[in-house]
């Protein structure tokens, strides 16, 4: 069944390798119907991967081998919530090994330009919750941090 919204997302000729690497680095997701071009196309020739379904985290998707005119930027990324520092850990060090790169407050880039926010559940509740000073405290933790430090932020909400 085709889902009423699906979030897009162009790639150049590297769809189905981005989708499998998502499938097997993040929770609830799969990598679904690969579809061929039937005829040729301005970045490629009939029987290419054009479209790729997959879901990231729950989130239905679609890989559009469109080839190099578009990049991914920072102005649209996946917020990924973890509960603890382990599956920080890990999401963080899957994207930033594969190729991708770190930049500050929980934000890195995968190997293909896409951006990721790596959020412990604890700062996103913290900065979001009715305690204002804790929240300040937290917020001001995070803006000096790459990869985000559970225990830091947990510190930084305490007081």
């Amino acid at each position: 069944m085709i889902p009423k919204n699906t979030i897009c997302l162009w790639y150049d000729g590297a769809a189905l390798e981005a989708a499998t690497f998502y499938a097997k680095t993040f929770p609830d997701s799969k990598v679904g119907a690969v579809m061929r071009a039937p005829g040729d196309y301005p970045d490629g020739k009939q029987g290419d991967i054009l479209t790729v379904e997959f879901t990231v985290a729950g989130i239905p998707c679609m890989g559009l081998n469109g080839g190099p005119l578009f990049k991914h930027n920072e102005s649209f990324s996946f917020v990924i919530a973890t509960e603890d520092q382990a599956e920080t850990d890990r999401l963080w060090n899957a994207v930033v090994g594969n190729g991708g790169q770190e930049s500050e407050c929980g934000w890195c880039k995968d190997r293909w330009g896409l951006s990721w926010q790596i959020t412990p559940r604890v700062l996103l509740e913290t900065v979001s919750g009715p305690d204002r000073a804790a929240a300040k405290r937290a917020f001001d933790a995070m803006m000096t941090m790459k990869k985000i430090d559970v225990a830091t932020i947990e510190a930084a909400r305490r007081g």
